[in-house]
């Protein structure tokens, strides 16, 4: 299939991405740029890619949802023997990718990844809809099972053993944060003349901007 047919150009905006007009703080112009994408009403803002690595350098990538930031990092949750959680542990490097379409924009940010804390675990467990803490005492992620059914069956299985009690967060089951070394914001532009702003944490941890060739 020839798929360059999907071409398209890239909008005119209203303002290009400029160092003059940039935060001087990478996390400060995320939250700009996150801010009009939820404002903007976009489907999943809040989904990025995360790509892990064995220690071998195996890269493997997936959808994950952000559960919040601050100028620590990005926070996410998942099972601890998941495919992820296992590279993880072996290997903390990884990266993280948002695109926004309708905005002509992406951000791209590598760094180490940690675990959070189990009070920040178990908070965010609490705060879960009962289905989804369910879901999560159902079976382990990633594990071959022989069919939808088995799923289902489990599910039903919990939801009796938890029918009046509160339901527990598991123990292989929690945050990760990861701690950003860089950052780069991309803005669309026409003829493909992009805007691409680099981030990079320095020694004495501070940040220094540079601009990048599209």
């Amino acid at each position: 299939m020839n798929t360059d047919k999907l071409r398209r150009e890239y909008r005119v905006h209203k303002e290009h991405l400029l160092e003059q007009n940039a935060a001087s703080d990478p996390f400060e112009q995320f939250e700009r740029w996150f801010s009009d994408a939820v404002n903007s009403k976009l489907d999943l803002p809040d989904a990025m890619t995360l790509a892990t690595a064995t220690p071998q350098g195996v890269p493997s990538a997936r959808m994950v949802v952000l559960r919040g930031f601050d100028a620590k990092g990005f926070c996410f949750y998942t099972d601890y023997g998941s495919q992820k959680g296992k590279e993880i542990a072996a290997n903390p490097n990884a990266a993280i990718v948002f695109y926004w379409r309708e905005l002509d924009r992406q951000v791209r940010s590598t760094g180490i990844i940690e675990k959070m804390t189990s009070e920040e675990s178990d908070a965010y467990f609490a705060s879960r809809p009962v289905s989804s803490q369910l879901a999560v005492q159902t079976e382990r992620q990633s594990l071959v099972i022989s069919g939808r059914e088995h799923l289902i069956e489990g599910f039903q299985r919990v939801e009796k053993t938890y029918s009046s009690d509160v339901i527990p967060r598991p123990p292989h089951w929690g945050g990760y944060r990861l701690v950003p070394n860089l950052f780069e914001f991309w803005q669309g532009c026409p003829n493909r003349l992009h805007d691409r702003l680099c981030y990079t944490l320095q020694p004495d941890e501070t940040w220094e901007m540079t601009r990048l060739s599209p």
